[in-house]
């Protein structure tokens, strides 16, 4: 008999990390014949398709909830239009998985944390987190005083903790973030899977170091726009091209304020990203805080050697410091150019890393991780 699988998340349309690891890690195990029936079930965009392809075996389930309406409505009615939203969800969500009955639910920690332990349809409940503990929810950005924030964040913590220890397991992207979860005894370790993983992987010799990401604050490109200025004042014929969509016009203020419109280029994000990695000789990773750093195995998987911050969470875990990259302390952008540049003169050293690089991230592999995952199964069901 197969073993039910439900995943909860809001939605499968949009472009991003979560979305994408849940579709390679449902292929896979819809792959598995005979083995597993696989249920997504989601809150947002009922009459969307996917952004990342899936098995046609993989059931959707679509609870037509649609929170993403409140974005454009009055503080007030947001706050009584989500409480009433999130009442027909749980309602919804209780029926559903009463009526495909799962082996196992598996909630990414999104709205239905807050319930989804008290619905009692007989299956276990996991948790999965796709961010580090310090940026899974982040109460300074909000309008609140300060004082508030405080107290709505230690309140917000106590609430999630209590509903994370009722799961069987919780599962994490990092050794280094499941040291920060200090109150739980029930947390395990599983790494993102790659994307992809070519046949061929970059040769490292053409003069272009590439970053990948939104332009966001978190992904640190001020940082790294200030690291290439000095970067470009020892080697001006390198460019670095940093691909990427969102709040771009900051990022390229400063680009002009600081003279590099010929050696630093915003690119809009692409679907090929491979060939932009395979094109490059170099990644680099500036991010104030990351999940765990999908970009750094996918560059590494190409054959580039990495500089990264050694920021929270990821990079420390993925980068063999000195072997397949360098470890940067955290916004210290005089030493990620130093590291940037001896990555540029010592051209024999860079293709040795960008090898070592391929070698260490074959234990991303969705065949690696894939069993991974399917083993964790066996021990929560035993």
């Amino acid at each position: 008999m197969k073993i039910k699988i439900a995943y909860c998340i809001p939605g499968l349309y949009y472009p991003s990390g979560m979305e994408r690891v849940l579709s390679l890690k449902a292929n896979y195990l819809s792959s598995q014949k005979d083995k597993y029936e696989i249920y997504i079930i989601l809150t947002e965009g009922k009459d969307k398709t996917p952004y990342y392809p899936l098995l046609p075996e993989i059931q959707l389930i679509h609870l037509d909830i649609n929170f993403d309406d409140l974005y454009t409505v009055s503080p007030i009615k947001k706050i009584s239009g989500y409480l009433q939203k999130q009442k027909l969800f749980r309602k919804r969500l209780t029926e559903c998985l009463h009526q495909i009955r799962p082996d196992i639910t598996i909630s990414l920690l999104r709205r239905d944390i807050n319930f989804i332990n008290k619905i009692k349809d007989g299956s276990i409940k996991l948790g999965e987190i796709h961010f580090s503990r310090a940026n899974y929810r982040d109460f300074k950005n909000n309008r609140l005083p300060s004082f508030l924030q405080k107290i709505v964040a230690k309140y917000w913590t106590k609430q999630l903790i209590r509903e994370l220890k009722k799961l069987k397991r919780f599962i994490v992207l990092s050794q280094e973030d499941k040291a920060k979860w200090k109150e739980l005894n029930n947390v395990s370790v599983l790494y993102n899977p790659l994307s992809f993983f070519p046949e061929t992987t970059s040769r490292c010799e053409n003069k272009k170091v590439i970053a990948v990401g939104r332009y966001m604050p978190q992904k640190g490109f001020d940082l790294l726009i200030d690291c290439w200025k000095i970067v470009s004042e020892k080697h001006p014929d390198w460019i670095l091209s940093i691909y990427g969509d969102g709040m771009r016009q900051e990022l390229q203020e400063q680009i002009n304020r600081l003279g590099l419109q010929h050696q630093c280029r915003l690119e809009h994000s692409v679907s090929n990203i491979t060939e932009k990695y395979l094109e490059s000789s170099i990644f680099v990773l500036s991010s104030r805080y990351e999940g765990f750093g999908m970009v750094i195995i996918e560059a590494m998987a190409c054959g580039l050697p990495t500089v990264s911050f050694a920021c929270p969470c990821g990079p420390k875990d993925i980068i063999k410091d000195g072997k397949d990259g360098f470890l940067v302390e955290n916004s210290d952008i005089e030493q990620m150019a130093e590291k940037i540049c001896h990555l540029i003169e010592h051209e024999d050293e860079r293709k040795c890393m960008g090898k070592n690089a391929r070698l260490n991230v074959e234990r991303f592999k969705i065949e690696n991780i894939g069993p991974q995952w399917e083993k964790l199964f066996e021990e929560v069901l035993k």
